[in-house]
């Protein structure tokens, strides 16, 4: 065997620190399913909640530049008649 010496208790606290950070992220994510389900039991949404909390998150700038291209592009495609289509 070789003279390397694995220094176990900083691996045991490391490995026990990031057990206990699983827990409180399962804890946490128990807690947003409550949240949800309060939330639809008061007749809320929750997929256009979900969105709204998607929404943001994103930056306003990138959010707003999306929203236009998805205005610009729905607009021309409803213009567009069918034989444009075709020829696409």
């Amino acid at each position: 065997m070789s003279d390397i010496t694995i220094p176990g208790g900083k691996i045991r606290s490391f490995v026990e620190r990031i057990e206990n950070l699983d827990s409180e992220m399962q804890e946490l994510s128990e807690q947003k399913k409550e949240v949800f389900a309060e939330a639809k039991g008061e007749g809320f949404d929750v997929k256009i909640l979900k969105e709204i909390i998607k929404l943001r998150k994103e930056d306003k700038n990138e959010r707003d530049e999306r929203e236009s291209l998805l205005d610009l592009y729905m607009r021309a495609m409803e213009t567009a008649t069918p034989e444009q289509a075709k020829a696409a």
